[in-house]
């Protein structure tokens, strides 16, 4: 129909003129509209305690400890089962969080504004690898550095980004392309780029010398730093193309290691949900597939805006590490999510593509004629609470999710 293929033209055409910014950190409470007190913004679609995961539980009573609101991880689990807390995810916030997701009032959190559309988006700073609170972490050693992030370098990214104006992402992604990374598991590239930028503001506007030092070297040693700013970036991007009439095109898909939902803009802010998959890849030492929890998290927001698994093409390096096979393996991923998708990013290329444009725009409908499920590079939390992370790996998303989003499309704009 000429009406979908317009709206879906609309669609990838607010994707690409989009101007995502990192302007500030704040705290999550002062700008995320009605978080407050036991008020928990989780990963993925709607989930009640009684259907959560192990991780997903070990990180709520972590974060309730973090906040005050138990004394414990015995009493804030009970707190949990009792009603104490409401749930809600952080896609109806504004908002994206990795693996397990947490954002509560008093977390800092990065803001993006896309200067395009002028919409902002929120997430957390990511905490680093191994035992931390969005793989179900939640000891005294996660809960220390959660507030290390609270009173440190969160106030001090904020005064930096505020010194700096603000520090463009699109074409700091295009050359994170070009130096390897997908931006979903590698942001090693990425995380360099960010650093290069913000050390100047961060050295000039600091009154605390150990404290600078110590924030220097925790972005310099977190290969992960980036991939919260590049889903805040990837959230920035895709809001603004909801609710357009029509258009078939994915706007989030997100997992909350129970199920995995899509939404999709003709359709508006409707979860079309299956349970989630369990990821393929590669164990830490000492664990196996035995000890892994199902899929979770909004980071697949980055495969959604055509990063992640869909640019794998672009990360080599990436497919040995997640057990996703060689490097030529890496660049037929790419390829075949450029199957099921409206077009190409010609900002975000991959040279050894001969500068392919990374599949953007993912149509329910080319994903459910083809049979190909969107790819998703993924971590891996173990099973049970307060472990962490224990592997790496690709994950597909369900086809059931597509499935629903499509006889529902269908219905809207009048297709039998």
């Amino acid at each position: 129909m000429e009406q979908i293929e317009q709206a879906n033209t609309e669609a990838v055409g607010r994707m690409l003129a989009a101007d995502p910014v990192l302007i500030d950190v704040v705290t999550a409470g002062d700008v995320i509209d009605g978080l407050g007190e036991r008020v928990i913004l989780h990963a993925g679609p709607p989930i009640d305690w009684a259907d959560m995961c192990g991780p997903m539980r070990g990180a709520i009573t972590g974060i309730a400890v973090f906040e005050d609101w138990a004394p414990t991880l015995e009493a804030a689990e009970e707190m949990a089962a009792a009603g104490a807390f409401e749930f809600r995810p952080n896609h109806h916030a504004s908002a994206v969080g990795p693996m397990t997701g947490m954002t509560t009032l008093s977390q800092p959190v990065m803001v993006v504004e896309n200067r395009k559309f002028g919409n902002r988006s929120y997430c957390t700073i990511n905490e680093g690898l191994g035992k931390v609170m969005r793989f179900g972490g939640n000891d005294a050693e996660v809960l220390d550095r959660l507030r290390w992030l609270r009173d440190v370098l969160g106030p001090a990214m904020g005064v930096a980004l505020r010194e700096t104006g603000g520090i463009p992402l699109k074409s700091l992604v295009a050359r994170g392309l070009t130096m390897g990374d997908e931006m979903h598991q590698r942001n090693v590239g990425c995380s360099g780029l960010m650093l290069r930028a913000l050390a100047p503001a961060l050295a000039k506007t600091s009154t605390d010398t150990a404290g600078l030092s110590e924030s220097l070297a925790f972005i310099g040693g977190n290969d992960q730093f980036f991939l919260n700013i590049a889903m805040a970036m990837g959230k920035a991007i895709m809001d603004p193309v909801r609710d357009i009439d029509g258009s078939c095109v994915v706007t989030a898909m997100s997992r909350n290691g129970t199920t995995f939902g899509i939404r999709v803009s003709g359709t508006g802010d409707r979860w079309f949900t299956a349970p989630v998959e369990m990821p393929q890849g590669l164990y830490f030492p000492g664990f196996t597939e035995e000890d892994a929890n199902p899929d979770m998290g909004d980071s697949t927001i980055v495969e959604t805006i055509g990063l992640g698994g869909f640019a794998m093409g672009a990360a080599p390096a990436v497919a040995g590490f997640v057990g996703a096979g060689t490097a030529a393996d890496a660049a037929n991923y790419t390829r075949t999510m450029g199957e099921i998708t409206v077009g190409e990013n010609p900002e975000w290329t991959i040279p050894a593509l001969d500068y392919l444009g990374v599949p953007t725009g993912i149509d329910i409908r080319l994903v459910v004629e083809t049979g190909l499920a969107p790819v998703i590079n993924t971590g891996i939390a173990h099973r049970e609470p307060g472990v962490g992370q224990v592997g790496a790996g690709v994950v597909r998303a369900p086809m059931a999710c597509f499935e629903q989003a499509l006889v529902a499309f269908a219905e809207s704009v009048g297709v039998a």
